[in-house]
């Protein structure tokens, strides 16, 4: 059977397993959480986790580096960061759309005194421009700050397509070090099917039907946005652009998206997007390995698409209304909040506090949302990823065409 299919299996398993935890009393459900799907799960991501910073510093140079002369490069990075920029404003203006359609914080009463979420505050855009050049590339290295991490690794790729021969001994190391990564990740997929049981189960089971139940509402509205901007949004692009069968793309890529479902994290999924992208949809290793590292740290549709419909969703709530100007500043912070949002967990929560903070809206509404946020998570960050891999198939496409053209 193919990991693919072990995979799917282990997914619906999991729903099915964490229903029946919701009929069963806490004191049955915590034992068996606490002792064994929360250790499964998070030795899971702990062990993708574990090779996410050497795999983007090693690609993101090898990508660079590949790319060759800096024009080529320039021209790269500015159809990649115009795609993501693009595209996460599309998302956003489908689901402010759809939340004012739907209307879903008009549906039933809210008990708005329950709020206790206390958000950290989410750093200045300025701030997070200025910081992309590491004082200290191992300090930047040591913490996980991806954009920092990404920006030294592109410095280096510079120097070595720059250097050429000069440096073919240090390009063919970290070829190397890209190999030894690759077979790692092979090895840890082959859990993948346990991890991504374990994660479903915990969650689905931890929330509850009753959380899930009295935020129907909202929570349709989030994955009709997910779902018409994937099913609809990436198709277009994909078949005018791309020039390719949507079917076909969404088929090659489909392991990456269920282990970003059952992961969350677009940071942990991006072994296995680079590796799938690779060998299932053809895309060419120094596009995918400046792209995905890139897609993976500033390119958030699927979360673009929770902040904003979470943001209607608490200004209905409280009976907020909100004017055309404020529209404008949710779609404008929640495109530029992407930048530099860490591919982790429940981050697009912190970024939500920074969108409402802007219009005014009370940031302890996300209280309200944060039960059922786990479950949104999996499916936004499925997105993320896919619309990371549908930008690096239509640059991949569209060289080779230029390069078959040429020759």
């Amino acid at each position: 059977m193919s990991l693919t299919k072990k995979i799917l299996i282990a997914l619906v398993l999991g729903v099915i397993v964490g229903i029946i935890f919701t009929f069963v009393p806490e004191s049955a459900f915590s034992p068996v959480n606490q002792y064994v799907l929360t250790p499964v799960g998070k030795i899971f991501v702990n062990l993708i986790m574990m090779l996410v910073v050497p795999i983007v510093f090693v690609s993101i140079v090898l990508g660079t580096a590949g790319l060759g002369e800096p024009a080529k490069l320039g021209k790269i990075g500015v159809q990649t960061i115009s795609f993501f920029l693009a595209t996460t404003a599309i998302a956003l203006c489908i689901s402010l759309a759809l939340a004012y359609v739907i209307k879903p914080g008009t549906e039933g009463v809210f008990d708005v005194s329950i709020a206790d979420f206390e958000a950290n505050e989410a750093p200045p855009i300025v701030e997070t421009l200025v910081n992309i050049i590491p004082t200290n590339p191992i300090a930047s290295m040591t913490a996980g700050d991806m954009l920092q991490v990404i920006a030294f690794a592109i410095f280096v790729g510079i120097a070595l397509a720059y250097l050429g021969e000069k440096t073919k001994g240090i390009y063919r190391l970290f070829e190397q070090a890209n190999e030894i990564l690759m077979l790692l990740v092979n090895m840890i997929m082959k859990f993948a099917p346990y991890g991504a049981f374990a994660l479903i189960a915990s969650a689905i089971g931890g929330a509850g039907l009753d959380a899930i139940g009295s935020m129907g509402a909202y929570m349709g509205t989030v994955i009709l946005g997910l779902f018409v901007h994937a099913g609809i949004t990436y198709s277009l692009i994909i078949w005018f652009l791309g020039r390719a069968n949507p079917l076909h793309f969404y088929k090659g890529f489909f392991p990456a998206m269920s282990v970003a479902f059952s992961t969350s994290s677009s940071n942990a999924t991006l072994p296995i997007s680079m590796k799938t992208a690779q060998e299932n949809l053809g895309v060419s290793k120094n596009i995918s390995s400046f792209v995905l590292p890139l897609g993976a740290t500033i390119n958030m549709d699927g979360t673009a698409i929770m902040q904003a419909t979470a943001a209607v969703f608490i200004s209905q709530v409280y009976a907020i209304p909100l004017e055309f100007s404020d529209i404008i500043i949710i779609i404008l912070t929640a495109t530029l909040a992407s930048i530099g949002t860490a591919g982790v967990p429940g981050v697009g929560l912190i970024m939500l506090a920074m969108v409402l903070n802007q219009v005014g809206l009370p940031v302890e509404g996300i209280a309200l949302i944060i039960g059922i946020d786990r479950i949104l998570d999996m499916l936004r960050t499925a997105v993320n990823i896919t619309g990371d891999a549908a930008c690096a198939y239509i640059i991949s496409e569209n060289e080779k065409r230029k390069l078959k053209k040429a020759g």
